[in-house]
């Protein structure tokens, strides 16, 4: 490993302490540290006269591994930086989160890991999707969470029709509709009632939001499949499709995205000691989260 990149919540001040105690520490270890310029700013001048300076995806492209400081909106920013199979470390500023779940107290031992090649990640799958709408050019961008096509205000539903691999699943008169990663899994789609997958799991689930239908229920199918959601009417209401969060674009009737498998993958990180059922139980609140009870 030869340079780190860091990159942290533009304006998450509190982190300026700890940028600059991870600044030191890798510069004990010989290690270079490209800072993603709005990350720079949260320092001293002093700071950024350490290190090399850069916009996001340069200092991504230089980087062997990167550190995220912020919160799971952070790193799926910071995730549509990385194009190549770098390790990944989600740390978090607050509560434990689902993608950035290194505390300040792990990142020491994470990252001498990660410097001496023996660490332990996770390859979370992303979605590419296609965003086409009427006399404009497509769009194709690479999402870890989901895509999502809703409605911006409270009246009213929108029609959507939806097919996988070609074949037509169904109309679905909803709020809106969700196509989310195994990963987003415990996002959007989990507030609107869908499941919980592992993040290693090679799916891809579809939630209708609020569905007029109650029998209209999520439904899982395999990574490699093709969906296609095209918006049939949307009934004098604006409609939007959001991709992570990060990009949205509006929809009329007739637009549509379509999401297949990426063959992207993220290398995130994981924290010593912590799997990923005990992050579902701390952010979930499931039960006891100590040591499970003794049989017999």
């Amino acid at each position: 490993m030869n340079t780190i990149g860091v990159l942290a919540r533009p304006d998450l001040r509190e982190a300026a302490p700890a940028l600059a105690g991870l600044v030191d520490w890798l510069g004990r270890k010989n290690v270079r540290v490209c800072l993603e310029e709005a990350t720079a700013a949260l320092g001293d001048s002093r700071l950024a006269g350490s290190c090399l300076v850069a916009s996001g995806r340069d200092m991504a492209g230089l980087a062997d591994a990167l550190v995220v400081l912020g919160g799971d909106g952070t790193l799926l920013a910071a995730s549509r930086l990385v194009d190549k199979p770098i390790p990944v470390l989600g740390v978090n500023f607050g509560s434990l989160g689902f993608l950035t779940e290194i505390t300040l107290d792990d990142l020491y031992p994470a990252l001498e890991g990660v410097l001496a090649g023996r660490y332990v990640h996770e390859e979370r799958r992303l979605l590419r999707t296609v965003v086409r709408r009427r006399s404009r050019a497509d769009v194709t961008t690479d999402v870890l969470n989901d895509v999502v096509i809703t409605k911006a205000g409270p009246s009213r539903i929108i029609e959507v029709d939806v097919t996988v691999d070609g074949s037509f699943v169904s109309s679905f008169r909803a709020d809106g509709i969700i196509v989310s990663s195994p990963t987003g899994s415990t996002a959007y789609n989990l507030a609107a009632g869908g499941p919980i997958l592992h993040p290693t799991l090679p799916a891809v689930v579809i939630t209708p939001i609020c569905p007029h239908m109650l029998t209209n229920r999520p439904l899982v199918v395999g990574d490699e499949a093709r969906i296609e959601v095209r918006l049939r009417a949307a009934r004098d209401v604006e409609v939007y499709a959001a991709l992570d969060g990060q990009e949205t674009f509006a929809f009329a009737d007739g637009d549509h995205v379509i999401v297949t498998g990426s063959p992207r993958r993220l290398k995130l990180v994981k924290a010593p000691g912590r799997d990923y059922y005990e992050v579902l139980r701390t952010k979930l609140k499931w039960g006891d989260a100590g040591a499970p009870p003794r049989r017999g």
